[in-house]
């Protein structure tokens, strides 16, 4: 490369830095400033609620008011927002209706209030990557920058909503395909990423942040209970998977017009919390938080929170994904801790991201967010967690929109560009090098030992 090629090279990418450092700190603006009034409208509507004590009588109204305003006003706007954003991305362009962000903001606020459990990235996700879209069609970029853009309104919305700028970021670009990262969207998105959490922080958002004070003095022992402890939260996250599926298939079984499904779903729901307790509806922040300091938590919580967001997600219900993720890992966590006799707001923290780890297919971007949540002491144990988890779920995911760029195991072939919804009716091939060469050995090793045992 000669001097003038360098030059120019040079003076491309300086350019291209400066551009997206505006864009992107023109869609941290929007979506910090955005996110911080949804936050404060769902603040206020669920303290409303809930300072009656049966609020959740009026969940079978809430839920067919939600189905009828998504039904007729904004369909994309259906189930869990960045499951609709991943969707837009890989089928639509990245073209997201303007009407989509008021209706999903709508929706959730009125599910959440009302006592559905789901949780409030997804609308962030949503509200941001939709601000993007708009954005994007009012300056008329090309398809590939539009992608950009709602790529940074997704790493914002996420940022904003937890107060995670360098997890939010990372999962922006992580959450799109499995095994897959878009490093061109990178630079970008941690800029949308950091601006949308200092203005929505500016604005009075607030954040949990539970620094973990015990601090585990390395051993063998310690380590082989955190690989156990992520094979559990790996199962916990296949189980969540599995389960949204089922409802997911109950709720289409049905056929009806699609609000009366919300007034069933809505039913359900106030018979179970009669039948358990109130906790498993809405957020659930205060059992996190419970969990997180060590207080009493059933063995069963994290069963029924999958119950509880499987029902609502599956019947009209409108909200996100990672808050339910992050009640059940927590209580999981803590469930693990009880059993095996470790501390339990340390596994609490771990399971925590190790089950958002294995259900969105983010081990990257989740093992961050264990350091920003809890501190770096917890996070090379984290880390490794997240990872095992992330490898146990297989090629699942509660976002089946999600794109398999790269298998999990390369002793596993997939067809090229799989999507997750897809997975049941492709064929998974086991690669016949790695597999029979394993199959082979044992089958020796277990024939001479045979062999032995006849001679003597």
């Amino acid at each position: 490369m000669n001097r003038k090629d360098m030059f120019l090279e040079e003076s491309v990418l300086f350019i291209s830095i400066i551009k997206w450092f505006f864009l992107a700190t023109c869609i941290g603006l929007v979506v910090g400033v955005s996110t911080s009034w949804f936050i404060r409208l769902l603040n206020f509507s669920t303290h409303y609620t809930a300072q009656y004590k049966y609020y959740f009588l009026i969940l079978p109204v809430a839920l067919f008011l939600s189905s009828l305003l998504i039904k007729y006003l904004a369909p994309e706007a259906k189930g869990h927002g960045t499951e609709k954003v991943i969707e837009a991305i890989h089928q639509r362009k990245s073209r997201i209706k303007a009407i989509t962000v008021p209706v999903k903001l709508a929706t959730t606020i009125i599910t959440i209030a009302a006592g559905g459990s789901a949780g409030k990235e997804g609308p962030a996700a949503q509200i941001g990557a939709g601000l993007s879209s708009i954005f994007a069609s009012i300056f008329r970029f090309n398809s590939k920058d539009r992608q950009k853009l709602v790529i940074c309104g997704i790493s914002a919305g996420f940022a904003s909503v937890f107060g995670t700028p360098i997890a939010g970021a990372i999962f922006g670009v992580e959450v799109l395909a499995v095994g897959n990262i878009f490093y061109d969207v990178l630079f970008p998105s941690f800029v949308a990423g950091i601006v949308s959490y200092q203005v929505s922080s500016s604005m009075g958002t607030e954040y949990f942040n539970t620094p973990i004070n015990f601090v585990p003095q390395f051993s063998q022992l310690f380590f082989i209970y955190v690989l156990i402890g992520a094979l559990f939260f790996g199962f916990c996250a296949l189980l969540l998977i599995e389960s949204l599926k089922a409802s997911e298939k109950l709720s289409k079984k049905i056929d009806i017009w699609e609000p009366y499904k919300g007034l069933i779903g809505g039913c359900i729901l106030i018979i179970l919390a009669f039948m358990t307790s109130t906790k498993y509806l809405g957020l659930g922040l205060e059992t996190i938080h419970h969990a997180l300091s060590s207080t009493d938590i059933y063995t069963y919580d994290f069963l029924l929170k999958i119950v509880f967001t499987s029902i609502t997600l599956s019947f009209c219900g409108s909200g996100g994904m990672v808050t339910p993720i992050f009640f059940i890992g927590a209580t999981a966590g803590t469930f693990f801790a009880f059993m095996t006799g470790q501390n339990s707001s340390m596994f609490a923290a771990i399971g925590m991201v190790s089950v958002l780890a294995g259900a969105a297919n983010t081990p990257i971007s989740a093992s961050i967010m264990a350091m920003e949540f809890f501190g770096p002491q917890v996070a090379p144990y984290a880390a490794l967690s997240c990872i095992v988890s992330y490898l146990i779920t297989g090629h699942r995911s509660v976002y089946p929109s999600q794109m398999i760029a790269t298998t999990k195991s390369p002793s596993i072939m997939i067809d090229k560009d799989a999507v997750m919804e897809n997975m049941d009716s492709l064929r998974i091939i086991p690669r016949p090098k790695s597999i029979l060469t394993i199959i082979l050995y044992f089958y020796n090793l277990l024939k001479e030992k045979i062999e032995n045992f006849k001679a003597k």
